[in-house]
């Protein structure tokens, strides 16, 4: 591919961004509920499951509806963070990682669930009758042997993350240098006379950069089987 334009240049800085926050910023609460779910029996659990998994299956065009609704200036939560704090996440970044975390949850949750139900629980047994405590259990034997759900998980989210579109542009809008990531710079240049020969780049790019966060995967992966098998 010849050398990157400007709008290239922009869109795939503001999509790595947004994908890195938003992975950064859910994996905790990804792992906590990826737990919860694996590994406890409480009322409502099936609900949760639900919940954490209805990205997967609304229109991402009412998942960003209804975090305009919540966050937004007038919104319940929304109005509070901005009386409070002065934030206000709608039309910026830093509400396209929100939104790109939420549509990418569910993947994240569900790797890691996964990860965390496979680990032998006579392991953390034998652990605990030998004195360790619930959390020093969690941070040596737990934690390391999910590692590669929590790879995959994230790698999944960050993929998710970088191709998401419907929710944000609802959410954000699509904003030259602030919210108009890869996915919302090529609707643009669609919607523009002549402007297939910079989307189908934008395309490529796309698919490159997705390929490239896929193959990195792999090879931690494999290194952290490596090490874990040794």
């Amino acid at each position: 591919m010849p050398e990157l334009t400007p709008l290239e240049i922009e869109a795939l800085g503001l999509s790595l961004r947004v994908a890195l926050w938003s992975v950064a910023v859910s994996l905790p609460f990804g792992l906590a509920v990826a737990w919860l779910l694996g590994r406890r029996e409480f009322y409502g659990k099936t609900l949760l499951n639900g919940i954490v998994h209805l990205p997967l299956v609304l229109p991402p065009v009412v998942v960003g509806y209804l975090l305009l609704l919540l966050l937004g200036r007038q919104g319940p939560l929304g109005s509070w963070l901005y009386a409070t704090f002065g934030i206000s996440l709608p039309f910026t970044w830093e509400g396209a990682a929100l939104a790109a975390a939420v549509m990418a949850f569910p993947l994240m949750v569900r790797a890691m669930r996964l990860s965390i139900e496979a680990v032998d629980q006579n392991l953390e047994t034998a652990a605990r009758t030998l004195g360790a405590s619930r959390l020093g259990v969690f941070v040596t034997i737990t934690l390391p042997l999910m590692l590669p759900g929590i790879l995959a998980g994230a790698v999944l989210a960050f993929a998710r993350s970088l191709g998401e579109f419907g929710a944000t542009i609802t959410f954000v809008s699509n904003i030259p240098g602030e919210t108009r990531t890869l996915p919302l710079a090529l609707y643009s240049l669609i919607q523009t006379p002549d402007g297939e020969a910079g989307a189908l780049r934008l395309a490529v790019l796309s698919v490159i950069v997705s390929l490239a966060a896929l193959a990195a995967s792999e090879v931690l992966a494999r290194r952290l089987r490596a090490r874990m098998s040794g």
